[in-house]
């Protein structure tokens, strides 16, 4: 061990709602520790089922360690001391970030008395600070990724991740799909009801009808798909060019270009990793999906994308969707996640609202062609 390094055998973790600052400092190669022991409170044991999981898949040995009542600071202190005695002769440091505030407050007074080191982990910088002056501030070289995130909130990868690359020719037609928000809005929700019905009849092809047939607007929108090579239409009848063809077409293009757009600003906003179709599952085998999902400050970030029309009574959807985008941010990352709606349609002002209520960012019809300023905005503001 060089000098400039800090490798204790065993780092004190708190364990709290927020599994990313103990994993930071105990994945981090100049901080790993041989064993991590928990501190865990009763409502925090499945917190801590899931960050013993992550820690043990790197080699660390974890030890837990039952707190009776959190509240009670001299407790907390004595099974503070019992860790210590435990492992005379070992070097040990605190991680001071999790738990609630009477836990650390014990954990830093033990700390303190013991002449253990303790640190906090600002997950916003990557820096680890560290009390009493004991070294200067530490910039954490570890980068959490959505794998390793996840799973420290009690989830597994469903599948496994997608990274999408399109062509050129998909990239111009989502360029014109975004520019022309305006005009080809009726469009794209004609297109997405014939989609849908080719997958309800599990075919690739469908009959247009007269009406269809007789729409100016229809058509272009189609010509453009055809010039993509996504689907031809011969006749009456129209048919794409594959599944995943026939998904792009309903909708799905919307999660290809919020995907490629959070591509194009990755290196401003420093995203470590990003996916596209995310499914998670819970230890009870529950899936979610998240369309678009990155990582940046440490932080997840979901996005929700909707074609479908969502500001007509007769299709109340957009407030079903907030309400599952919020539940699968604080299930799926804790307090910390943020989750966005990105949908080719306008909502009511209702809806808004209720996004607001919820903390969910939205960016709506012809804002969707300033996405890449709208995603600078929503993650810079938490540095």
């Amino acid at each position: 061990m060089t000098p400039d390094q800090i490798i204790a055998d065993t780092q004190i973790m708190l364990v709290s709602d927020q599994a990313a600052p103990n994993l930071l400092a105990a994945l981090d190669p100049q901080m790993k520790p041989r064993e991590a022991v928990l501190m865990v409170s009763e409502k925090m044991t499945r917190r801590a089922d899931a960050l013993q999981a992550v820690l043990q898949e790197a080699g660390i040995k974890t030890t837990r360690v039952a707190l009776v009542d959190e509240h009670d600071l001299t407790a907390v202190e004595y099974a503070l001391l019992e860790v210590a005695g435990d492992r005379e002769g070992q070097s040990i440091a605190v991680n001071l970030t999790g738990g609630n505030k009477l836990m650390a407050m014990a954990a830093q007074s033990v700390a303190h008395a013991a002449g253990w080191p303790a640190f906090y982990v600002d997950v916003d910088t990557d820096k680890v600070i560290w009390l009493k002056s004991f070294r200067p501030v530490q910039a954490i070289t570890q980068q959490l990724r959505i794998n390793h995130y996840v799973r420290g909130y009690g989830f597994t990868l469903g599948r496994p991740i997608e990274r999408p690359q399109i062509s050129k020719a998909y990239q111009d037609l989502l360029n014109t799909l975004v520019l022309q928000v305006g005009s080809l809005e009726p469009h794209i929700g004609q297109l997405n009801w014939i989609g849908q019905l080719a997958e309800d009849h599990r075919s690739l092809s469908t009959e247009l009808t007269s009406a269809q047939l007789d729409s100016r607007g229809l058509d272009t929108l189609l010509r453009d798909f055809h010039y993509a090579e996504v689907l031809r239409v011969h006749g009456k009848t129209l048919t794409f060019a594959s599944e995943s063809a026939r998904s792009f077409a309903k909708g799905g293009w919307l999660e290809h270009y919020v995907y490629q757009t959070v591509c194009n600003v990755a290196k401003a906003l420093e995203v470590r990793d990003r996916a596209a179709n995310l499914v998670v599952q819970d230890s009870e085998g529950t899936q979610s999906e998240l369309d678009v999902a990155f990582m940046a400050r440490n932080r997840l970030f979901a996005i929700e994308c909707k074609t479908a029309r969502m500001d007509k009574p007769e299709a109340p959807k957009a407030n079903e969707t907030l309400h599952k985008l919020s539940d699968n941010c604080r299930r799926i990352g804790g307090l910390a996640t943020r989750g966005m709606l990105a949908t080719y349609r306008p909502l009511r002002e209702s809806e808004l609202k209720l996004a607001k209520a919820l903390n969910i960012e939205v960016v709506a019809g012809q804002a969707l062609v300033r996405l890449d300023e709208r995603l600078k905005q929503w993650v810079r503001p938490l540095t």
